[in-house]
Formats: C-alpha cells, sequence, structure tokens
C-alpha cells in the first residue's frame, strides 16, 4: 500500500524506509536458472533480468503481464531563454497527440502490451525561469510529485515514465550538473536540435542555473530548484514503484536525471531500475555511469516519451518467457551435462 503524500517528509521517509527484493525470490530464480535447459550463462544478460525481477516481485517464476507506461507532460519557463528548437505551444500539442492515440509512444506501448496514461501539469503555468528564481516553490514540487505517486497503477507488474516538455533537456542537464559536478558543457546537449550558436546558449542558461541553486547536496532541493513539473513527476512515479516493488525501466536522459534525484536521496532508492536505452543526448551515458545503469538498448533515440523504455519492455518480456516457461534439465529429460 502507498501512503498518501501530505507533504515532502512523507515522501522522504517512504523513499528511505521502501523495502527491497524478496531475497527468497530471488535465490529461488537463481536456482531455476542455474536448472534450464542451456549452458550456464548462455542467455547472458537475460538471465540477471530474469532474476532481478523475480526478487522485486516476490515469484521465483514470474511473469510480466501488466506493463503500464505514463507520460507527464510539463512547460518550463526556462524556455524564455531561448534554449530550445521549438515553442512551448508544442507541448500542448503533443498531449493532445498522445491522449488521441498519435505519437510514437502510443504504438510503442501498444506493441509491448502496455496501459498508457497521459498526465499534463499546469500547461498554462510553467516553471520560474531557474536562472533568475526556483522552478517550483515546495507546494508546487509535492503537488507534482504527488501526481507521479498517485499515477502507478498498483496492480502494475512493470513501469515505464516518460515525458514530454519543451525545453526540459536544459533542467536535465543542470540537475546533473547540480548533483555530480562539471562543467556545464559536460551535461548540456543539443535537445531537440538547437544549432552551434543555441548550444552555446543552452550551456549558459545550465550554468547560470547551476550556479544560483546549486550549492545544495539534497536532491529533492536540486528537484525543486532546477527541474520541472514533469520531472518532479517521474520522479515521484519511480518512488512510487519502489515502494510498491514493482520493477521500472529508466527512459532516457530527462528520465535519469529525475532517478538521479532519488538516487541522492537514498543509496537503494533505484534498485528495482534499470535502464532502457541509452539515448542520443551527448550526455546521458555519462549520467548512466553515474547511476550504474547499463542500457539495455543503444539505438541513438532522442525522442523522449518514454519511447526508449518502452522499446525495452518486450526484452524484459522475453527475459521472464524465457526464465519462467524453459524446461529444466529434470523436465525436459536432458542429460545435465
Amino acid at each position: 500500500m502507498l501512503p498518501e503524500l501530505l507533504d515532502l517528509n512523507t515522501f522522504r521517509d517512504a523513499l528511505t524506509s521502501a523495502p527491497g527484493p524478496d531475497q527468497s525470490a530471488r535465490q529461488g530464480a537463481t536456482d531455476r536458472n542455474d536448472q534450464l535447459t542451456k549452458p550456464p550463462g548462455a542467455l547472458g544478460r537475460l538471465e540477471e533480468l530474469a532474476i532481478w525481477y523475480a526478487g522485486w516481485r516476490g515469484e521465483a517464476q514470474p511473469q510480466v503481464q501488466s506493463p503500464q507506461v505514463i507520460v507527464f507532460a510539463g512547460n518550463h519557463g526556462v524556455t524564455a531563454q531561448g534554449v530550445s528548437a521549438f515553442p512551448p505551444e508544442v507541448t500542448v500539442q503533443m498531449v493532445m497527440n498522445f491522449e488521441h492515440g498519435g505519437a510514437a509512444i502510443n504504438q510503442l506501448a501498444q506493441a509491448a502490451g502496455a496501459k498508457m496514461d497521459v498526465h499534463a501539469l499546469d500547461l498554462d503555468r510553467p516553471t520560474a525561469d531557474f536562472t533568475k528564481a526556483p522552478a517550483l516553490s515546495e507546494q508546487d514540487l509535492l503537488a507534482a510529485l504527488r501526481t507521479g505517486w498517485n499515477a502507478v497503477d498498483t496492480g502494475a507488474d512493470l513501469l515505464v515514465v516518460g515525458e514530454m516538455g519543451i525545453g526540459n533537456t536544459t533542467p536535465a542537464a543542470a540537475i546533473a550538473c547540480a548533483l555530480f559536478g562539471g562543467a556545464a558543457s559536460d551535461w548540456t546537449g543539443r535537445g531537440t536540435g538547437v544549432d552551434d550558436d543555441g548550444l552555446v546558449n543552452k550551456t549558459r542558461v545550465v550554468a547560470e542555473g547551476v550556479a544560483l541553486h546549486g550549492q545544495t547536496d539534497d536532491g529533492l532541493e536540486i528537484l525543486r530548484c532546477l527541474g520541472g513539473r514533469e520531472i518532479a513527476a517521474m520522479a515521484g512515479a519511480i518512488a512510487a514503484a519502489r515502494v510498491l516493488r514493482i520493477p521500472v525501466i529508466l527512459d532516457g536522459f530527462i528520465c535519469s536525471a529525475a532517478a538521479a534525484c532519488l538516487s541522492r536521496m537514498s543509496a537503494t532508492a533505484l534498485d528495482h531500475t534499470i535502464a532502457g536505452h541509452q539515448s542520443a543526448e551527448s550526455a546521458h551515458a555519462a549520467l548512466l555511469g553515474q547511476l550504474g545503469k547499463e542500457p539495455l538498448l543503444s539505438l541513438g533515440l532522442r525522442l523522449g516519451e518514454g519511447s526508449g523504455g518502452a522499446l525495452a519492455i518486450n526484452i524484459l518480456k522475453s527475459a521472464v518467457a524465457c526464465h519462467s516457461g524453459m524446461a529444466t534439465f529434470a523436465e525436459a529429460g536432458v542429460t545435465d551435462g
């Protein structure tokens, strides 16, 4: 059961006290894997994925039957600084596209057999420009976290969270820079395709934001000052899944930045997550390295929306199907060499 998210301390406490994987189920899955009709390790990472999934679902022989994809949308005041190749109006237009089933993520979710939900967060009220003020008030941060927290279907057995928000690679870069250090240029990429001058401008904006708000080691405060509503909502959903022991496939750079805020709050906050893919956004590989996550895919994707995470659902499904559906040597009457 999820506790009601009354305040930010409730969120912190729920995340830091969340239960770990079921070690008995994990051991049972490990034992089963050792008996399946294949040479040891022959299925590579698929074996690791199945055992990981079994531990979090509490079943030695699990199935993936009810995956959920959630797309959160938000608008950013920092776009006034010219950091995106597209205008903020596109966020609203794309939300309508999601709702009518016309976006890439709709097709990928359907192909993966996943339920898809869309949550638009105060699109008529962009966050503050973080070069001048904190992006969110504490009240707005809590509201966004709560949206994500409550959006998770407690009956889901796998979760992917994605986002839509013109300009949101800028707050993601600022979050990564504030959390892990380095120069703003180390974390700032072209996003939707800004030109060279645009990249210089965007890097300046990230540097100014981090200089103003980056003197804290508190992941939640960095999320509040440099993030956005959809980024906070993703963090809320990932945290809720942690409490519910629902495994999560992380999407791209922006989703990883949201997750990174949680990792700063608790060393075990992301144990229930895997990286679906490494995106074409230049700093995503470095961010995954900081999180200790090896991506399942690297296909040059840079769309967002949860697309890379949704695409990876079928890989995890295949891993679990092999693990739970294959015969053991004894069941198949095959000699275990």
